[in-house]
């Protein structure tokens, strides 16, 4: 993104996919996991619904912090 604002792209900011595990709207599936937030639930519906942060979620609190700079 920095070398993007360096070469003169007029980038506003940046987002993820989803925040949370999310349903696959085409599937209605479970098991495939985007979000940085783990929701305890299966593709049968069964689950408590707990959240609980992945590694990613410290990740990319730790790249917004850094306003990018930080991508390790």
């Amino acid at each position: 993104m920095g070398e993007a604002i360096a070469d003169g792209i007029p980038l506003m900011g940046y987002t993820t996919w989803g925040c949370i595990d999310l349903v696959s709207a085409s599937t209605g599936e479970m098991s495939k996991r985007y979000g940085f937030v783990y929701v305890d639930r299966d593709d049968a519906g069964n689950g408590t619904l707990t959240r609980t942060r992945k590694k990613s979620f410290w990740w990319y609190k730790k790249v917004i912090a850094s306003n990018g700079e930080d991508l390790e």
